[in-house]
């Protein structure tokens, strides 16, 4: 059977991250080398960026959200594709390379673009109403509706930035806060 072809260049870390690429789909990657980017990789990114788009696809760790983060500076209209931690772990290696080929199809599956216009649909108190701010497993609630909403973990305030730029919608939300 034939691979999935994906038509956007994925923006990945490292070379592990393209073979897993390689192994789930047919797609074009281009490997930033960790957080310590050269330079003469951002050419690639914005050619990329400006003729067949980009899915920045890195590591649910720290190092990993600070890459997507100096991508999406530059690239805002980018799609983000997320994979939950618990689905890129082995042996106490958190890495988009450790998630099974399944697992990588369906976060490319639901990339998504960001929205810097638009009006905020949530408010820190849907949140608290929620139980995704101030409670003891808000933590918790929030990494779970994140993975549900594929658009990863943040903290309160970071959490309710991804809902509005992500254009989810209140029904969606709801529904999905009814799985957790």
């Amino acid at each position: 059977m034939a691979k999935k072809r994906i038509k956007e260049v994925i923006v990945v870390e490292g070379r592990d991250d393209t073979a897993a690429i390689n192994r789930a789909v047919d797609a074009v990657t281009i490997e930033t080398h960790g957080f310590g980017m050269p330079e003469t990789i951002w050419p690639a990114i914005q050619k990329a960026y400006e003729t067949q788009g980009i899915i920045v696809f890195t590591d649910p760790d720290y190092a990993g959200e600070k890459i997507r983060k100096k991508i999406m500076s530059r690239f805002p209209e980018a799609k983000q594709a997320f994979m939950p931690k618990g689905k890129a772990l082995k042996k106490g290696n958190i890495g988009v390379e450790n998630a099974k080929p399944e697992d990588i199809i369906e976060a490319l599956e639901r990339a998504r673009c960001t929205s810097a216009e638009g009006e905020a649909v949530f408010t820190e108190e849907d949140l608290y109403a929620a139980g995704l701010i101030g409670c003891e497993d808000s933590r918790d609630r929030r990494e779970k509706l994140g993975n549900l909403l594929s658009i990863g973990y943040g903290n309160g305030k970071t959490f309710l930035k991804k809902l509005n730029s992500f254009n989810i919608s209140k029904e969606y939300f709801y529904e999905k806060i009814k799985e957790i």
